[in-house]
């Protein structure tokens, strides 16, 4: 049976179910109340997904922090793999869209459209439904013509933290923080209370920083694992980002 994604009136009941400070619950209660009113005009809102990254030098750190503010931690770390799907001639990729096939501890499929800077932050179409079966899934994607252009790997751990949703994101070249939420006031609010430097936020996906490593170091292997980065040493400046 699929499942669709949860909107935000789904995130924001998770979210209350920890203690908060006044002012960051009634932030809540705001932004719930209007992106409701919106939705009644705008039924694919839940669609659109708003979100920006950090690097960080230090996930332990950044990890305390969310613990102090009482970020409610929902989904424990967990290992992610990834497979994003083309056409042969890289049609989805030329025109910034996104097909992926993941796998955590559910399996799920996903469509990207292309992304926008909005408020601040990355803005995007996003649709994703979790699935029952990973591998009936890839053949079925195989089967419609679409093959794997790129495999990913990444350790995540969850959290909320108000209205806006936490990863702690480690992957191959470097340790991350991704934050999503319902607008872009909203994600730099979470930011300040984490004491993140916004000036120093990512509107790149992932895969655009790995393109960028290839290309800077030289890589010639196509996959982003951790096999393959075994023994390698990346910095922020190979990466052409700031330190959060």
């Amino acid at each position: 049976m699929m499942q669709k994604k949860g909107g935000i009136g789904q995130k924001f009941l998770q979210s209350l179910a920890v203690p908060h400070k006044g002012k960051r619950l009634k932030n809540c209660l705001k932004i719930y109340a209007k992106q409701s009113k919106d939705a009644y005009h705008m039924p694919s809102s839940s669609d659109k997904e708003l979100e920006v990254k950090f690097y960080l030098p230090n996930l332990l750190s950044l990890q305390a922090r969310l613990e102090a503010l009482d970020a409610q931690l929902v989904h424990p770390r967990v290992y992610e793999a990834n497979l994003r799907f083309d056409t042969p001639s890289g049609e989805l990729t030329r025109s910034y869209r996104v097909l992926r096939l993941r796998q955590d501890t559910v399996a799920r499929l996903t469509y990207k459209g292309p992304g926008v800077e909005q408020d601040g932050v990355r803005s995007r179409q996003e649709l994703e439904f979790t699935i029952s079966d990973f591998a009936t899934a890839r053949r079925f994607l195989e089967a419609l013509g679409y093959v794997v252009s790129v495999m990913y790997e990444k350790y995540r751990a969850t959290y909320t933290l108000g209205c806006v949703e936490v990863t702690l994101d480690e992957m191959p070249y470097g340790s991350f923080l991704e934050i999503e939420g319902p607008d872009g006031a909203s994600i730099r609010r979470a930011a300040e209370e984490l004491g993140l430097d916004w000036q120093a936020r990512i509107l790149e996906s992932y895969l655009v920083l790995f393109d960028r490593l290839r290309e800077r170091l030289g890589f010639t292997f196509h996959d982003l694992s951790f096999a393959n980065f075994e023994g390698v040493q990346v910095t922020q400046e190979d990466l052409g980002v700031l330190g959060a």
